[in-house]
């Protein structure tokens, strides 16, 4: 497992994750969410929902590693959505992202 997938756990077990399509839209509606992850074999009309709930709300977006890999980062069955709450966490992650893909852009 890579560093952001690791730190996608770390995240996870300090509170600071919303997980699901259902709760992370909820969570990006009511401004909580400061960094999405979607999975790159989620569905079209989910993945649909999520970008365009992104965009709407200014929420940087990530669409990266398999439905698999992010629930097992954090600790959960197989997940298509999950959101970073803390600001310097989501921050971290995304520097660590760019760093991993050689700096291609979010």
């Amino acid at each position: 497992m890579n560093e952001v997938l690791q730190f996608l756990g770390i995240a996870a077990r300090s509170g600071n994750v919303v997980s699901g399509e259902d709760a992370c839209v909820r969570s990006i509606r009511e401004g909580k969410v400061r960094l999405m992850i979607q999975a790159a074999d989620a569905g079209s009309n989910g993945a649909k929902k999520i970008r365009d709930k992104c965009a709407f709300y200014g929420v940087p977006l990530i669409t990266c590693y398999m439905r698999q890999e992010l629930g097992h980062a954090i600790g959960k069955p197989a997940r298509t959505a999950v959101g970073i709450t803390s600001l310097q966490l989501a921050t971290t992650i995304q520097r660590m992202f760019l760093d991993h893909n050689g700096g291609d852009s979010i």
